[in-house]
């Protein structure tokens, strides 16, 4: 998925309701010209203006590579464009889930589209259907206020006196309310723009005082190497930002504001081991652009294998995700994933989307099926790019087919580019494990892809000891892993 930038079309403003047909016609009050109005008719209007929405990018698969970085798996999906939500942080673009046969595929969060023209039309034509919607209730109030008027005059004079207010209302602790009035504070719309100007809009959250702000690598992507990046809050205040550290394998980066306020209230991280499905959900992010948007739903799955490309076709990000129904759109890609405490269990980073996209255009939208990186990897990640500014993922020292299938990730028979499927003295090599393996556990983890291990080995770190369960020759083994480590993306 990429940085999401997309606008929605704006539907247009329905026209009122025609008159039933036996009813008498209404007698004009008198200065009105005839065909016009009553005074508190319904007014009628042309269709807001539409906004302009771009597609999201494709994606190709590659060659299974032992090394960083591993292709993508095929027919995974590319980013999502931005402007809505998207990837979410960046928009967020539609890209099927697939399953059976291969590792499960998402489009993230929004399509990557150039920023909205700076004429404001994107802005007035959201703005137009507003104010049609207001034109609107406030015809329907004028039209009931009038007859009631003149049914109270027929009758003779009647004083209405207004009642005082009905009192303070009180939001109870882990209402959403409450969550949401808490949070809101500390999660930002972020927009990035690489040099030449093309970019999205996603959105993050603040990590600690000193101002670093956790969101999604292709949220940032386009302002990596050079560009402009800025953070948003809540209460209008902007600031400018710059990138600490970015995770392309993860999807994970940080950004930290230039001259950022000494008031900030950092988000507090839960536990997304926890995390039990059922559990309430709570997703705050800009989709579409509309920043400080807040939606609900529960956790639908764990350790959902997901895994989409930058639309280049030569590096993909995997990820173990927490699966929600809470609406996430373009846009809402680096946004936190609260608990019913408010305490973050996850980063918004994908959705799964109908193929012809959504709002009738061809920016895919939410059909409840979100993806989230779990808090404890995104932790982990954040404070490894903000200590060296470079990412560290745990490997096996093996290279695994990527091809569809549902027994479990296979050690190819040759590596890319004429290097060895296993690595020499690696931690596959010491674990006895030879090409041809077919992996199908990692410990408790069934594993029926080569991105599904992927995706599972990287929620690990380094040194950890691990149980692999394997068949060679039509018989099951297990064998004693201690993961190795790799420094960077290239």
């Amino acid at each position: 998925m990429s940085t999401e930038n997309e606008g929605t079309a704006v539907p247009p403003a329905p026209s009122a309701p025609p008159p039933p047909a036996d009813a008498p016609a209404a007698s004009a009050p008198q200065g009105a010209h005839p065909g016009s109005a009553p005074a508190g008719g319904h007014p009628y209007g042309p269709p807001a203006p539409q906004t302009r929405q771009d597609a999201g990018a494709g994606e190709s698969s590659s060659a299974p590579d032992p090394s960083w970085p591993p292709p993508p798996p095929p027919s995974t999906p590319a980013y999502g464009g931005d402007g809505g939500v998207g990837h979410g942080a960046a928009g967020q673009g539609g890209g099927a889930v697939g399953q059976g046969g291969g590792g499960w595929g998402a489009g993230w969060g929004s399509t990557y589209q150039q920023p909205a023209p700076k004429n404001g039309r994107r802005r007035g034509g959201l703005v137009a259907a507003v104010l049609v919607a207001a034109l609107a209730a406030g015809g329907l109030g004028g039209g009931l206020g009038y007859t009631l008027a003149r049914e109270n005059d027929s009758g003779g004079s009647t004083t209405v006196s207004s009642t005082t207010s009905g009192g303070n209302v009180k939001r109870d602790p882990g209402t959403v309310a409450a969550v949401a009035a808490a949070a809101l504070p500390s999660t930002v719309t972020i927009e990035a723009a690489s040099s030449s100007g093309e970019g999205g809009t996603g959105t993050g959250f603040v990590f600690d005082k000193q101002g670093h702000i956790v969101t999604n690598n292709h949220v940032v992507a386009d302002a990596v190497d050079g560009g402009n990046l800025s953070a948003t809050f809540p209460d209008g205040k902007k600031y400018e930002a710059e990138v600490v550290g970015n995770a392309q394998g993860y999807d994970v980066a940080v950004i930290k504001l230039k001259k950022a306020p000494s008031d900030l209230k950092p988000l507090t991280l839960g536990n997304s081991d926890d995390v039990a499905v059922g559990d309430s959900t709570i997703a705050i992010g800009a989709p579409f652009g509309l920043s400080n948007t807040v939606t609900t739903g529960i956790i639908s799955a764990k350790n959902r294998p997901v895994a989409s490309s930058d639309g280049s076709g030569s590096k993909a990000s995997y990820m173990s995700a927490l699966q929600t129904d809470a609406s996430i759109n373009p846009g809402n890609s680096g946004g936190p994933l609260l608990d019913a405490q408010g305490n973050v269990i996850g980063i918004n980073s994908a959705i799964q989307s109908t193929s012809n996209g959504g709002f009738g255009t061809g920016q895919a939208g939410s059909i409840g099926l979100g993806f989230a990186i779990p808090i404890n990897q995104a932790k982990y990640v954040a404070q490894e790019l903000i200590e060296t500014g470079k990412p560290v993922y745990a490997k096996i020292g093996a290279s695994v087919s990527l091809e569809d299938t549902t027994n479990g990730a296979k050690i190819t028979e040759q590596g890319v580019g004429g290097t060895e499927p296993v690595d020499p003295g690696g931690p596959a090599d010491k674990a006895g494990l030879k090409p041809g393996d077919v992996i199908t556990k990692l410990d408790d983890r069934v594993i029926d892809s080569g991105p599904t291990l992927i995706g599972e080995i990287w929620t690990h770190k380094p040194g950890d000891e691990v149980t692999v369960t394997y068949e060679r020759g039509g018989k099951e083994y297990t064998t004693e892993l201690t993961l190795g480590s790799r420094v960077g993306d290239s």
